[in-house]
C-alpha cells in the first residue's frame, strides 16, 4: 500500500516554489524544511537538486509515512528521514544547515512560532544564509486579495491564534534576528515567496 498523501495546493505550488529555490539556494549543503507536510515538496525540490541535501521535518509524526514514501517513490538518496521539529521547542534537533525552508506555516500557526522560526533559523544559519518562507502575506496592513481576505477569516475562526500575517511585521521580526528581506517573489494565488538573507 502507498502512503503517499497528495494535498492538491503543494501539488499546485511545488513547480513555481522550486524555480525561486533553484535560483537562490546554495549549489551544495544541508537545507532543513520546516513543516514538510506531505513530502510532496521535499520529494519535488530534491530530484530538482540533486546537489543539495534535504533534511524534512513534520510536528505531525503521523505524516512521516508520507514523507518517507515521497522520498522512496523518487529513489532519493538526497533526502533525509523526516524528524518531528515544534519550531518552539529548543534546541532544535539540527544544529546547522546551509538553508531553512518554511512553506504555508506562518499562517497555519501563532505568530510565537513564526518568531521561534526567526530565532530558530538564526541560530542554525551561517552568515549569508537563507531562510526562504511561502505563503499568503498581507501587504501594508491589507489583503492583497478577496480570497486571501476570506481565507484569514476561515484561519481565525478554525483557531484565533492563526491568520494571514503582515509582510512588514514578519520583516520586523526577522530583521530583529538579523535576517533581512532579499526578495519578495509574487506567486501564483496571491502568495509570495519571501528570500531572507541572515
Amino acid at each position: 500500500m502507498d502512503a503517499r498523501e497528495i494535498a492538491p495546493a503543494a501539488e499546485r505550488n511545488k513547480q513555481p516554489i522550486l524555480e525561486v529555490l533553484a535560483r537562490v539556494l546554495p549549489p551544495r549543503g544541508l537545507v532543513l524544511e520546516i513543516g514538510s507536510g506531505t513530502g510532496q515538496h521535499v520529494a519535488h525540490f530534491a530530484k530538482a537538486l540533486p546537489a543539495l541535501t534535504f533534511q524534512p521535518s513534520e510536528m505531525d509524526v503521523e505524516r512521516h509515512a508520507s514523507i518517507v514514501a515521497w522520498a522512496a517513490a523518487g529513489n532519493l538518496s538526497n533526502v533525509k528521514p523526516p524528524l518531528a521539529i515544534d519550531v518552539m521547542k529548543r534546541p532544535w534537533p539540527v544544529s546547522a544547515a546551509d538553508a531553512v525552508v518554511c512553506i504555508n506555516v506562518i499562517h497555519i500557526s501563532p505568530w510565537e512560532a513564526t518568531l521561534a522560526l526567526m530565532a530558530g533559523a538564526d541560530r542554525i544559519l551561517p552568515a549569508g544564509g537563507l531562510l526562504v518562507t511561502y505563503g499568503p502575506y498581507m501587504r501594508d496592513g491589507a489583503h492583497t486579495s478577496q480570497s486571501n481576505e476570506a481565507f484569514d477569516a476561515s484561519l481565525r475562526a478554525r483557531n484565533p491564534r492563526w491568520g494571514v500575517r503582515d509582510l512588514d511585521r514578519v520583516a520586523e521580526v526577522a530583521g530583529d534576528q538579523g535576517f533581512a528581506l532579499e526578495e519578495a517573489v509574487a506567486m501564483p494565488a496571491n502568495n509570495f515567496t519571501l528570500v531572507w538573507r541572515k
